[in-house]
């Protein structure tokens, strides 16, 4: 029979049993069962969810910490694990993939959730995820298993009245931008904003909030990077800041857990999940209807406000369509080589990555693999480019 644990975090008692019999299976599972808190910033509550562990072997849970974190034991080493999750028991038959778990020893500790996360980010947890296209043949998007490690990613797009926030206090404190961004309002994405801009602001971001700024113009790390448009940009991965996902972590996140998916929920798009221009009879995971959506036009703007369409299974809203995304990595093939855990990009080259696809572009561009990067100079604004900020542990 499949063990039950209840987290010691759960806002109330889930009633759910475990089903009297288990089919016995090659692989068996463990169950954990708690109750996700509901992050205010959220247009609704994530209310129940369930979880489990699938492996080759029957594993132990031996605590669930207050902090998310999970301790297990009984894996076998050298293999993965995959957690899963569903929002109902008993009879839960829609299980879906939630992170891969890679196992190096005996005993494993891994944080699931955060309970307390900062204000508008949600936890990715670490873990393995087949990063690229399994399904399309994307020639740059050659399907890699990369290992990313846990890290927090803003809930919503930047929106402009979170951008102006920012912007207006930065410029009053030794910060100067080349472009002041735009939008069709203050809960919409801010857009017309460079790689440059996007990266001073974040810096500005950590500084307002007494965190430690990520980007430096030297390579001791010194010198702050608060004004200009400078190529030879150090960041510095161990400080609490913001800065932007690198194009492995964002896939990661928009991937919702997934595997092998096109999209954040599945391989089909149409306009009641994504903000695109709509291509439905050249493509057949096109859905339709044909055209702009028609529910966001505002003087040749057709982006829709943050939050909009149904979150991915982290609780990401626009993970695609909507604004493309600003990742950290100047683009290259494969990804991010030579290190397959937490790759970084190449060291050199012009374009910088943006990734999800806009309210301009077709279904083909809001696939999680899909990499822009042709005419992407840092130095570059348009009208379907924003983006969200990533901040460490």
């Amino acid at each position: 029979m499949a063990a039950l644990l209840y987290s010691p975090c759960m806002a109330k008692k889930s009633n759910a049993t475990p089903t009297a019999k288990t089919p016995r299976r090659k692989l068996r599972f463990l169950f954990i069962a708690l109750v996700l808190l509901a992050d205010v910033h959220q247009a609704a509550a994530q209310g129940e969810r369930f979880f489990r562990i699938s492996g080759p072997t029957a594993t132990t849970i031996t605590a669930f910490r207050p902090d998310g974190t999970l301790v297990w034991s009984n894996a076998q080493t050298g293999t993965n694990y995959t957690v899963q999750t569903v929002t109902s028991l008993p009879g839960g038959t829609n299980w879906v993939d939630y992170v891969q778990l890679p196992v190096n020893s005996g005993i494993s500790t891994n944080q699931l959730i955060a309970f307390n996360p900062p204000a508008g980010m949600a936890l990715i947890p670490a873990g393995v995820f087949t990063m690229g296209d399994t399904l399309d043949g994307i020639s740059d998007a050659v399907p890699t298993n990369v290992t990313v490690s846990a890290f927090y990613i803003d809930v919503n797009l930047v929106s402009y009245s979170q951008w102006q926030s920012v912007y207006k206090w930065a410029t009053n404190y030794g910060y100067s931008f080349t472009d002041a961004g735009s939008s069709k309002g203050a809960n919409y994405p801010v857009q017309m904003v460079s790689w440059y801009d996007v990266v001073k602001w974040s810096n500005a971001r950590s500084q307002q909030a007494g965190l430690t700024q990520v980007y430096y113009t030297d390579a001791g790390l010194t010198q702050v990077y608060t004004n200009g448009d400078v190529d030879a940009i150090y960041a510095n991965w161990s400080a609490n800041g913001y800065r932007l996902p690198t194009e492995a972590e964002w896939e990661k996140a928009a991937r919702g857990g997934l595997s092998g998916q096109r999209f954040p929920w599945g391989n089909t798009i149409s306009e009641s999940q994504a903000d695109y221009y709509s291509f439905p009879y050249d493509f057949s995971f096109d859905l339709g209807p044909s055209g702009y959506n028609m529910a966001f036009f505002q003087g040749g703007n057709y982006a829709s406000s943050v939050g909009y369409f149904a979150a991915n299974g982290y609780g990401l809203y626009d993970m695609a369509g909507n604004v493309y995304e600003w990742c950290w990595d100047r683009y290259g093939t494969p990804y991010g080589q030579p290190t397959i855990t937490n790759p970084k990009g190449p060291q050199s080259g012009l374009e910088r990555v943006s990734r999800g696809g806009s309210w301009a572009d077709p279904a083909v561009s809001a696939r999680c693999a899909y990499r822009v990067w042709i005419h992407n100079l840092p130095t570059s604004v348009n009208s379907n480019t924003g983006f969200r900020c990533a901040k460490g542990l």
